[in-house]
């Protein structure tokens, strides 16, 4: 399903999109996206804004969905298309999505820019502007982040499986680029499992943000064939890389990051191993590979982000070791009880990637 959207009314848009203001303008939100014009002059029908609220508040102790690889190992639940119930919420929940977006946004490779703006800019055919695919997107961050960084005209095409995220990053998207130039997006879900050069023609720059560790060996060949096939770069930011620093420590760190690695790759996903994965299927595609450190860091102003974190990131070692649960009891709560009290930094290891395709056309 294509569901272009415009991002032009900007009384309705919540500056950055979650459950709070879903409550408030969802109908209005609605009502603006669906008569609203769109890219190519065609109108969007009501149906297409497609709203499923998740519920109520997270409870008090509870880990959101989505903080962690909880749930059932193996799906990919911000980017396969499934037919679910229509009661199910998705696992990546909006909540998380929002609580994580700004140590998201601080923690991404500044330095891996310079080389794509001299990509993009000698890109053939770039007259009218670029296209970039987001995949998996979820409520938009990176096109939040990315695209007033960027230059040009800016055409976003949103991947994910969830209607009600794509929403939200359709509507919260930025409107302009670093110079000022327009910037539009339209969504569609499916799957980056079935990605081919046909469905990134046109495609200037493919992004995804903590992608990369919820796909198989496979799944990342054909997202760098596809890229390849295409002639374009991709940015891929945010990937887990398996290491993670408490201060202060304590004894029990090593062994719940251990199974928390073992965890995520449970079912054929690469987890921590996908950017070194991924780094070999696009140079096996001929890319230029650069890789760059992108680290959370959280202290006592990210209070909350890193309970959840905490939260998730012990579940999911206690869901892979069930024998370390009243080891793993006793240190959740030791640690969230630092983490209330301003005492608790954490430096959660990522890494970004930037790929650099042969152009198509003949470009250098």
């Amino acid at each position: 399903m294509t569901n272009p959207a415009t991002t032009q009314q900007s009384a309705a848009i919540p500056t950055q999109p979650g459950p709070r203001e879903a409550a408030e303008s969802k109908e209005a939100v609605m009502t603006a996206d669906a008569t609203a014009p769109k890219p190519g002059g065609t109108v969007a029908a009501p149906g297409d804004a497609v709203i499923a609220w998740a519920g109520d508040a997270v409870p008090d102790g509870a880990v959101i969905p989505g903080a962690g690889p909880s749930g059932t190992p193996g799906s990919r639940p911000t980017v396969k298309l499934r037919e679910a119930d229509p009661d199910d919420p998705p696992r990546y929940a909006p909540e998380w999505l929002e609580l994580r977006e700004p140590a998201d946004a601080a923690a991404r490779a500044h330095d891996l820019l310079d080389p794509l703006r001299i990509r993009l800019a000698n890109l053939p055919g770039k007259s009218g502007g670029v296209a970039i695919h987001d995949l998996g997107c979820g409520t938009g961050s990176m096109g939040r982040w990315l695209a007033p960084r960027l230059d040009g005209a800016q055409h976003w095409v949103l991947h994910d499986r969830d209607p009600y995220l794509l929403h939200f990053a359709a509507v919260a998207s930025p409107r302009s680029a670093a110079d000022g130039s327009r910037v539009s997006v339209e969504t569609r879900r499916g799957d980056v499992a079935r990605l081919t050069p046909d469905a990134l023609k046109g495609a200037s720059l493919v992004t995804a943000s903590a992608l990369l560790d919820v796909l198989t060996r496979e799944e990342i060949d054909t997202l760098a064939a596809a890229c390849a096939g295409a002639g374009c770069p991709a940015l891929l930011t945010l990937s887990v890389a398996g290491r993670v620093e408490l201060t202060p420590s304590h004894p029990l760190d090593t062994e719940i990051a251990q199974a928390f690695n073992e965890h995520q790759r449970r079912d054929g996903l690469l987890g921590p191993d996908a950017v070194t994965a991924a780094a070999e299927a696009f140079s096996e595609q001929g890319a230029t590979v650069r890789l760059h450190p992108s680290p959370w860091r959280l202290g006592p102003e990210q209070a909350a982000l890193t309970e959840q974190w905490l939260r998730g990131w012990v579940g999911a070692a206690v869901e892979q070791r069930p024998d370390l649960r009243d080891r793993a009891d006793a240190y959740l709560t030791e640690r969230l009880a630092a983490c209330a009290a301003g005492e608790l930094r954490v430096l959660v290891h990522h890494t970004d990637l930037l790929a650099l395709s042969r152009p198509a056309g003949g470009a250098s």
